[in-house]
């Protein structure tokens, strides 16, 4: 595609920030591809730490009840291309406005549903089927289902041109020095999760044995992962102490990082503990050992999904182990424990998830080819 469409995501922040997470990486990769976006949030406070100094080419707006159209610019750039995120449902009134739009200039927006990650087999026979508008203003009008995934037959996986470039220069104990870590040859764990049961068994572990029989420094994220682990601290006065004693187990906090520092977290550690949907994907990229608590549901639906991942990774038994207590619930009391981590083993499966990945096309050059496909 040669020439700039306008795009108009639109996205409902549920919580964790993963949803406005997705669709800002989204619209910045779009702009960077000489694309126009206008990104429409309900609640975009997230992006003043996520995102501080924007894009270009992406402009932010509202998405209140009803919706504001006075500072879209409809008339003068009508969407190309419309994104529902997750399942989220496009303002009535937008649609109403980009039917008349239509009706004046005679050309239909592509209007998408961007669909969950997922490595399950449905992602390929769902991807990219239309589904028909049947009533209200766009009535005969075509939804597309577009779904991210881990194969040639899926929507692929949000990834920056050149990746890998930066990364390969890029300077660890500089890094470190700029976030206040006073780094003296630990090995580096990061710790972006939920609340999960075997959070305080693994700190044991790591105060007890390190990681390798070497001392660990625990880079934890701002928000859930650094109030459990302070939670787990409370609830477990002798890991206090033994911490204390063996000093194989140091701890730093982090503040809320930009997304493009989170992933120069991912860049830095020996292993990676990662949560949601966003942050799996930069695991990936970041080419690490990692572990990844996935969202959990009341039907326990995630632990399938978590096992079409670990199928998709080709996961060595040491990871699945390590993956299946990590995302399981305690049955009685006391900690889950956790297997040792087996970091060569996992790291191999990361590079060669990783090389696999990256000779697909990413999610943006296949939207891109979709949408030239399908106006």
């Amino acid at each position: 595609m040669n020439h700039s469409l306008q795009w108009d995501i639109f996205c409902k922040v549920i919580d964790n920030f993963g949803d406005i997470g997705v669709c800002w990486r989204l619209a910045a990769n779009l702009a960077t591809r000489g694309q126009r976006v206008r990104l429409w949030v309900d609640d975009a406070s997230a992006l003043a730490w996520m995102a501080p100094e924007g894009c270009e080419g992406v402009r932010v707006l509202p998405w209140n009840a009803p919706l504001d159209l006075s500072d879209a610019c409809l008339e003068q750039q009508p969407p190309d291309v419309l994104i529902e995120s997750f399942g989220c449902e496009i303002a009535p009134e937008f649609i109403a406005a980009c039917a008349y739009q239509t009706s004046v200039k005679g050309l239909k927006p592509v209007w998408i549903n961007l669909e969950y990650l997922s490595a399950e087999p449905y992602v390929e026979r769902c991807h990219a089927l239309p589904s028909p508008v049947r009533d209200g203003p766009a009535a005969g009008w075509s939804k597309w289902f577009f779904y991210p995934g881990f194969t040639e037959a899926t929507g692929g996986l949000l990834r920056e041109p050149g990746l890998l470039e930066p990364q390969a220069r890029f300077d660890r104990p500089a890094w470190l020095a700029t976030q206040g870590i006073a780094w003296t040859g630990e090995k580096l764990v990061s710790l972006f999760c939920y609340e999960p049961d075997a959070l305080p068994g693994l700190l044991r572990q790591f105060a007890q044995h390190g990681l390798d029989g070497e001392p660990v420094r625990l880079l934890v994220a701002a928000g859930r992962a650094a109030s459990a682990v302070k939670t787990a601290f409370n609830d477990e006065i002798r890991l206090l102490r033994n911490t204390h004693g063996h000093k194989l187990l140091s701890i730093s906090y982090l503040p809320l990082l930009t997304q493009m520092e989170f992933d120069h977290m991912l860049w830095v550690c020996d292993l990676n503990f990662v949560r949601g949907e966003d942050s799996v994907v930069r695991a990936l990229w970041a080419g690490r050992p990692f572990v990844w608590h996935i969202y959990p549901q009341g039907d326990a639906a995630h632990l399938d999904k978590l096992e079409a991942f670990l199928d998709m990774l080709q996961a060595p038994p040491s990871l699945r182990s390590f993956h299946r207590v990590w995302n399981r619930k305690s049955a009685g009391p006391g900690p889950l424990r956790t297997p040792p981590p087996n970091l060569p083993a996992w790291q191999a499966c990361a590079l060669a998830a990783r090389s696999r990945l990256m000779a697909q096309d990413d999610l943006c050059s296949r939207l891109l080819g979709f949408v030239a496909k399908n106006r």
